[in-house]
């Protein structure tokens, strides 16, 4: 979990020097994957984390389907500073954590209080019970609805951005 908490910190520092939207794509799933890991560890159930992960990558291959077509020729270039920072800031994360007193500060944090607590917290059970299960069903509903109006809006003549040859 301190592995995967440290890793966190390394993709929103790159992002500003990224300028390829194909490289800052590869950044905000690989965020993305070390989020969903995060939340998969400390949560009860493994179904929250799982249908993120699934909308996530939804939302990435919608993405990456409209960079190619705006940018489909743009040169991929290498870039050693990016590189260079990465490892700098994985050598630094390392370091701190072969530090004495980052690690009893994390082993303040998973005390056996925090870990009887977890269900109640962490749980989806909330969500799922008869408050919230009306709201649920109707967010489900209304992006049913949602989604058939924009299949009957979109019109099939105009085709992709992009005409293949």
């Amino acid at each position: 979990m301190l592995i995967i908490m440290s890793l966190l910190t390394i993709p929103p520092t790159i992002l500003p020097l990224i300028k390829h939207p194909l490289s800052a794509g590869f950044l905000l799933l690989m965020e993305m994957v070390l989020i969903i890991m995060s939340v998969s560890l400390t949560s009860l159930s493994f179904w929250y984390s799982y249908i993120t992960f699934l909308i996530m990558v939804g939302g990435m291959l919608v993405l990456f389907m409209y960079m190619t077509s705006v940018a489909s020729n743009e040169k991929f270039k290498f870039s050693w500073t990016t590189s260079i920072l990465a490892s700098l800031m994985l050598l630094y994360m390392t370091t701190i954590q072969m530090n004495n007193s980052w690690t009893e500060y994390i082993k303040i944090i998973n005390t056996e209080k925090v870990k009887t607590l977890k269900p109640l917290f962490f749980s989806l059970n909330k969500f799922l019970n008869e408050p919230s299960f009306t709201l649920s069903i109707t967010l489900i509903i209304y992006l049913l609805i949602t989604l058939i109006a924009v299949i009957k809006i979109i019109n099939i003549n105009f085709g992709p951005i992009r005409h293949m040859n």
